[in-house]
């Protein structure tokens, strides 16, 4: 499976924007697919999650209210919609896939990390 993100880009606070994940290959194999990010001199943390069939999903409580996840089954797609934005919202911003839900449980694919910087 390989994943492709994209979205990431300048903001300013109080402003929006979309990430998007497109997942390619063995696609049938992903129970779940998400989020996490990584800000600089900080661990990498699990974001948002959703479960490939069905509505079930999971959000770190800072962004809960703020982003929301959703999916395109027929375009393979997951996509992070981040409204209200904050400066602590910085950070690149990793899709993941795995073959287990909750996906923080056990990530199995990642895909490269896109940049999202929210200027005060």
């Amino acid at each position: 499976v390989q994943l492709q993100a994209s979205g990431g880009g300048l903001v300013q606070t109080g402003g929006s924007l979309r990430l998007s994940c497109a997942a390619s290959g063995r696609t049938f194999s992903i129970y779940g697919m998400g989020w996490f990010r990584q800000a600089p001199g900080k661990e990498r943390e699990f974001v948002a999650d959703i479960r490939w069939s069905g509505a079930s999903t999971n959000y770190v409580d800072s962004v809960k209210g703020r982003f929301t996840i959703s999916r395109d089954n027929a375009e393979n797609t997951v996509y992070l919609e981040m409204n209200s934005l904050k400066p602590e919202d910085t950070a690149v911003y990793y899709c993941a896939a795995s073959r287990v839900f909750p996906i923080s449980d056990s990530i199995d694919y990642w895909g490269k990390g896109t940049q999202v910087t929210v200027s005060s």
